[in-house]
């Protein structure tokens, strides 16, 4: 599935005296199977943004259309939409209330009407593909689970409905850095396995580095930059301009070539970073 969005505006409490334009002229297209991530300070308008992929929010002006169809038309089931897109909002968790485990994640299929065994097989893939598929946690509550376990069965609440679309707002805030790169790892690999486009919300250079194809940096309610994370992370000065760090090891080999050592500044990992610098030490001994 994908998604054009063309000159998008959103106004909330229009023509009121508390009217504010929390988006202005946004465009973009993410194509199918695309890993995109999303970033901007708090008040950029990333949140406002993602809710308008599934309709939940609608456009004071402009397009968003998914998979041809046009959100605003009249014609189109917003239903459908929702059950294609699924959305993962930040502290999911907080929005979970099924007395067990195994009615949480089967609580969005059973409300699109299908039987009980294709309701029993989405429940279990989703768990499992979330690394919770033990059976003895199906009749547990979800309020006795770890944090890490709760955001991972909000988002199998999410996968059960099978969405083509991803999108995911900050799923590793406030997790301690094993369940963080747990979850990061899990939707990596729903990525990589089922070929669905996933948008990830983040605050963190260093996650979306390593993991999009492509990044939308958003400032003001417009999009400042947009392109791959080598093409964003080399423009340091105008992600500065707009409070954005790059990740540490862009940053470590900007200073290295100030420094007057000839590697390349669009690295993005410490491994990459890492075969940089043995690369520019082994052509210095060789001068």
């Amino acid at each position: 599935m994908s998604i054009i969005v063309k000159d998008l505006t959103h106004i909330y409490m229009e023509g009121t005296p508390f009217q504010s334009t929390a988006l202005k002229n946004v465009s973009f297209e993410i194509k199918q199977g695309e890993f995109v991530g999303l970033i901007g300070h708090t008040g950029s308008g990333k949140s406002t943004l993602i809710q308008h992929l599934n309709g939940l929010l609608k456009p004071t002006k402009g397009q968003i259309i998914v998979n041809g169809l046009d959100l605003s038309a009249k014609s189109t089931d917003l239903k459908k939409i929702r059950q294609k897109v699924g959305l993962v909002f930040q502290y999911p968790e907080h929005q979970l209330f099924e007395e067990n485990v195994y009615r949480e994640v089967a609580f969005g299929p059973r409300n699109m009407g299908l039987d009980e065994k294709e309701v029993d097989r989405r429940v279990k893939k989703a768990l499992a593909m979330v690394k919770l598929n033990q059976k003895e946690l199906y009749d547990r509550s979800p309020f006795s689970l770890s944090g890490g376990q709760m955001r991972r069965l909000a988002i199998a609440g999410v996968l059960a409905m099978e969405p083509e679309i991803l999108i995911l707002d900050e799923p590793t805030a406030g997790l301690d850095p094993r369940a963080r790169d747990e979850i990061l790892q899990e939707i990596k690999d729903l990525h990589d396995k089922l070929n669905i486009t996933v948008i990830l919300v983040s605050h963190s250079m260093e996650d979306i580095a390593r993991l999009v194809d492509k990044l939308i940096v958003m400032h003001r309610g417009q999009v400042a930059l947009q392109g791959t994370a080598r093409e964003v992370f080399s423009q340091p000065e105008i992600l500065k301009k707009i409070g954005l760090d790059v990740p540490q090891v862009t940053e470590l080999m900007h200073k290295l070539k100030e420094r007057g050592l000839k590697v390349r500044t669009d690295v993005l990992t410490v491994e990459e970073s890492k075969q940089e610098i043995l690369k520019a030490l082994r052509g210095n001994d060789h001068d």
